[in-house]
């Protein structure tokens, strides 16, 4: 049995009952912007597999959007919060200081990567903590301008929606942004902007980066720039190395802040603890939320000590900001990760995952091009393999038909033709065949 349950999926009649007077009520009393996938509602969760009020069991393939690496209700993430509820929820640390937060720090500053002396806040959401490295790059640089990549996702708040490039829904009717921020091209080399095929393209997506400091705005005005080791939103876009490299060379030679931005591609996503290990990146400010905490609401910005320090007492923080259970959570977490060896899980789910959507590849020509780093992988959908014309409205169909069949997946990419793959990293191996499954049985479907 791939369910560790009694429960069954009623294939073909979903939303049940109890879900569709939730989704009455949902509709009457939530603002439309806040979006659903599906019209699943949830009763409970364990591992990989999520209940819902109908008491349908489904295989979950997105873990919260990357926050459940560990799995759903893990028993020590559990046992850690309710040990730090009995004592204390919230003094808030400028009030009543406690030693979870300062634990904490101190792990993540000697787990992050480089070989520099490190300083840690934490704050609440992945969104905050760019705000954060924004004011942290520019208080310390005195410089203003601020560069990100084409097809990133950064956040909803103001500053980190700027950086974002995707407009819909993201930016939609938002303007005006912040000001002082520039673009230049990822390294989507399955849509290279310069018609290179890599190796042998020169990595002339980052020269634009040169380009850039020179044609459009002076280095001297550039406080930091921001990138995501692997683009979550904008579609797993996984860069050469050498791309990376680069960029991070160019910054260090200018004086510019170098920001990675691991919220969705850390905490043994890839196949390390943080994705910057795989292209041996120093980064100058790390940032990193979702699976911090098992679920709890949590962000971190680690940053070099003279950058961290650069600003005054109280310009940096927030009332929630790291709460001592979201704290003791996350230190279980790390431990749980040690454990259970999630970085040699990740990159088992990977592979296997990856093998069946190649096999997929070459049964179905609207699959133009398979992806992926560890555990965070993605296959995009094109209607024509020679033009790469996307085939967005393929994909919630797909999606549709997977949650019929008791499967989660959800969508990705700049232009909506992407669906990715974040399963909780506790996922057996008979659960990610059976999603497979599915997947290839609902692509065949939609295309009849």
């Amino acid at each position: 049995m791939i369910y560790e349950t009694n429960a069954t999926i009623h294939s073909g009649s979903l939303p049940g009952p109890n879900a569709k007077k939730l989704m009455e009520r949902r509709l009457k009393s939530v603002s439309k912007g806040v979006s659903y996938t599906t019209g699943l509602f949830i009763k409970e969760a364990k591992g990989a597999l999520i209940k819902d009020v109908d008491d349908n069991v489904f295989v979950d393939f997105t873990s919260g959007i990357g926050v459940d690496n560990i799995g759903h209700c893990d028993d020590a993430v559990i046992a850690a919060v309710k040990e730090q509820v009995d004592q204390y929820i919230h003094p808030c640390f400028n009030i009543a200081m406690y030693e979870p937060y300062v634990e904490l720090a101190e792990k993540l500053g000697a787990l992050t990567p480089g070989n520099r002396s490190r300083k840690v806040m934490f704050a609440n959401s992945g969104a905050e903590a760019v705000e954060n490295a924004v004011k942290l790059a520019r208080a310390y640089t005195g410089k203003q301008g601020i560069i990100s990549l084409e097809c990133s996702f950064h956040g909803r708040t103001y500053a980190a929606m700027t950086l974002t490039s995707k407009v819909k829904p993201y930016k939609t009717g938002f303007g005006p942004f912040l000001p002082e921020t520039y673009k230049i091209p990822s390294a989507y080399c399955y849509r290279c902007p310069y018609e290179g095929q890599y190796p042998n393209c020169g990595i002339a997506c980052a020269e634009k980066l040169k380009t850039l400091l020179k044609g459009e705005i002076a280095a001297e005005n550039v406080a930091g720039l921001i990138l995501e080791p692997v683009q979550g939103e904008g579609g797993f876009i996984v860069p050469p190395k050498e791309y990376l490299k680069a960029l991070e060379s160019i910054c260090k030679s200018n004086h510019i802040v170098f920001i990675v931005d691991e919220v969705q591609s850390g905490f043994s996503r890839t196949g390390k603890l943080f994705a910057s290990e795989h292209y041996d990146l120093n980064p100058d400010i790390l940032l990193l939320s979702k699976s911090i905490a098992g679920g709890m609401p949590l962000s971190a910005v680690i940053g070099s000590e003279e950058i961290m320090d650069s600003v005054g007492s109280g310009q940096i923080g927030g009332t929630f900001c790291g709460n001592p259970v979201s704290c003791a959570a996350a230190l279980q977490v790390l431990k749980r990760i040690d454990e259970l060896k999630l970085n040699d899980k990740s990159m088992q789910i990977g592979k296997q995952i990856t093998d069946r959507l190649n096999q997929m590849k070459d049964k179905f020509d609207i699959i133009g091009d398979v992806r992926g780093l560890g555990a965070m992988v993605a296959v995009e959908f094109v209607k024509d393999r020679g033009t790469k014309e996307p085939y967005s409205e393929i994909i919630k169909k797909i999606v549709e038909q997977c949650y019929q069949k008791g499967v989660l997946i959800m969508s990705a990419g700049i232009f909506s033709n992407v669906i990715r793959f974040l399963p909780p990293l506790v996922m057996t191996q008979d659960q990610v065949a059976y999603g497979m499954d599915v997947l290839e049985a609902a692509i065949q479907d939609v295309i009849k």
